[in-house]
């Protein structure tokens, strides 16, 4: 097949959603054309072929931070896109194209499939439709919301990666449709253990570890000022990530006197980010939203027990008192408990870890592409109805 992607953020742009829907154009790109619209970023070529994928990158305005969108970012996104994929589409043929987050990827996409005649595949990753740390999230807005709506309505297919991004759909827009589920999954590198020190880190300390973007949606205060209650005593953290609440965060830490115990070791390479995760005792999040949460899944991976709120895409395949603990969002002395409990018994930390890790490889990338590849291949076929998805088989 020939497949035209789109997703406003690419690696090394954006957070979770560019990752993954990397890792799935690559496992496509062993078998199958694919090509990838993204923004332009700073020096990054505007066109490349990487591990087999055609990257094209359209310019953007006032992206000043790989991490974080601008608005004015998003909303140059669209005709940049159309210019280019216009060209693609002039060029050769595509049998199927996926837009990856219904805005903006979608008002980018869904107007030249439509024109072309071509499937569209939207796919949600939950930030896209519901972000409650964004007054401007579309499911806030009525024009966003009936932006959205009209995408939905007018896609071939809709794919979900979880429950939560699913229900979110049916409950703040007025779709009606039926929705894939296609889990997401991760690629593990074989990299080799690093002793702490070679990793800037506090040696014979409980370390926990929080991998992702700094900002609001994210809530990493809610993190700190549990790591500041007293049974959180002698608990260190590392912080693999950057993004424009750092400052403020650092000034938190500061204040609650616990700086000399949060370490902030900014946007890593993958192998130093997953020798952090294999040098740690627990995974940690206080996140307000995930809409799916591949972080969690590396977690598990590096064998470690995972500490987390109980509502988002994370619930699918997290379970309370077996892959570490679930508790309310928002709630600092809960969250401070759970992790004082994994630091106060090594023996059940290490329990959860190991089964933690037998569980991971459920979630293999290869598993997410083959599910995608064979959505393409009914959709290309005009078989469009929504099958049931088996979640972490």
């Amino acid at each position: 097949m020939n497949i035209l992607m789109f997703n406003y953020e690419y690696p090394p742009l954006g957070g979770g959603g560019g990752v993954v829907s990397a890792l799935i154009a690559e496992e496509l790109a062993r078998r199958h054309r694919v090509c990838v619209v993204t923004s332009a970023f700073g020096h990054l070529p505007r066109h490349e072929v990487r591990e087999g994928v055609e990257i094209v990158r359209v310019p953007v305005l006032d992206r000043r931070d790989p991490s974080a969108a601008s608005l004015l970012s998003l909303l140059t996104y669209p005709p940049s896109a159309w210019v280019a994929a216009a060209r693609l589409l002039w060029r050769e043929r595509f049998d199927v194209i996926n837009s990856h987050f219904a805005v903006p990827s979608g008002p980018a996409s869904l107007p030249l499939a439509r024109l072309a005649g071509i499937p569209h595949v939207l796919s949600l990753h939950g930030g896209d439709i519901y972000d409650p740390s964004k007054r401007l999230s579309p499911h806030r807005s009525r024009a966003l919301r009936t932006a959205v709506t009209a995408i939905l309505r007018h896609s071939t297919v809709v794919v979900a990666q979880s429950t939560n991004t699913r229900d979110n759909v049916y409950r703040y827009y007025g779709y009606r449709g039926p929705i894939e589920l296609v889990p997401l999954g991760i690629r593990q590198p074989a990299v080799e253990p690093a002793a702490r020190h070679r990793l800037g880190l506090p040696e014979d300390v409980f370390l926990a570890v929080t991998v992702g973007r700094l900002v609001r949606r994210k809530t990493l205060d809610v993190l700190l000022r549990a790591l500041a209650r007293p049974v959180c005593e002698g608990v260190h953290l590392a912080v693999v990530g950057a993004g424009p609440e750092l400052d403020a965060l650092r000034s938190l830490a500061l204040e609650l006197g616990i700086a000399d115990r949060v370490i902030f070791l900014g946007r890593v390479d993958e192998s130093r980010k997953w020798q952090v995760l294999q040098a740690s005792d627990a995974y940690v999040s206080s996140t307000m939203h995930e809409g799916f949460g591949l972080v969690y899944l590396e977690g598990m991976a590096a064998g470690l027990p995972v500490v987390t709120p109980n509502y988002g895409g994370q619930v699918d395949f997290l379970r309370d008192g077996e892959t570490g603990f679930l508790v309310p969002p928002g709630e600092v002395d809960d969250l401070a408990a759970a992790i004082a409990r994994l630091r106060a018994n090594r023996a059940l930390a290490a329990r959860i870890g190991r089964a933690n890790r037998e569980r991971a490889p459920q979630y293999r990338i290869e598993r997410c592409a083959e599910a995608y590849e064979r959505l393409f291949e009914r959709v290309c076929t005009g078989i469009t109805a929504a099958t049931p998805a088996v979640v972490g088989t």
